[in-house]
């Protein structure tokens, strides 16, 4: 918990999964693919019915807590069913988050969080997301989430300011990474 700032628990809302579903709908349509999500396997096929965050102060502290989760999912025997993935716009980002082995995406969103998809040891197959992200993505996810997710804004200035706001977070967590670089280097 020393690399923890704080976490959020949250169940997807309702009318957000109906949306969901119809985009996947419409998508497996447009490609000619078999729509093949059903009461039966929602749970299991929706990855995002429940989300757990993790937030923490800065980037650097991503190896750790990507080894102290590992852990504590081994201890309450949770599988990782899809290996972190860093959703990133950013190359520094991409390339730290490479260093430690976690794959990335190319973010053209500018989101920028770490994902991990797990699932609980129980009979009921179902599935869940955590996400690691910085104070500062916190921020800028809040703010894109609910102006510009899962529909973009109508408004362009609304979402030129959004891509403004996701350069700020990134210098801002590096700010962040470069205090906590030059404290740690410059102990009494």
């Amino acid at each position: 918990m020393k690399y923890v700032h704080s976490t959020k628990f949250r169940v997807k809302d309702s009318n957000h999964l109906l949306d969901k579903l119809h985009r996947k709908m419409l998508s497996a349509k447009e490609g000619k693919e078999e729509f093949n999500i059903t009461d039966k396997n929602l749970f299991s096929q929706i990855n995002d019915l429940a989300g757990y965050r993790i937030l923490h102060l800065h980037t650097h502290q991503m190896g750790d807590i990507d080894r102290e989760l590992r852990a504590v999912l081994e201890e309450y025997r949770y599988t990782i069913i899809e290996e972190p993935s860093a959703r990133t716009w950013d190359d520094e980002n991409r390339g730290y988050f490479n260093s430690l082995g976690i794959k990335t995406i190319n973010s053209p969103t500018m989101y920028t969080s770490v994902h991990y998809i797990i699932k609980p040891n129980k009979r009921t197959d179902s599935s869940c997301e955590i996400q690691v992200r910085t104070l500062a993505e916190e921020l800028w996810g809040e703010v894109d989430h609910t102006i510009n997710y899962p529909h973009p804004s109508p408004s362009p200035a609304c979402r030129e300011q959004i891509k403004v706001l996701a350069r700020i977070t990134s210098s801002c967590s590096r700010l962040v990474d470069s205090i906590f670089e030059t404290s740690r280097t410059h102990k009494p």
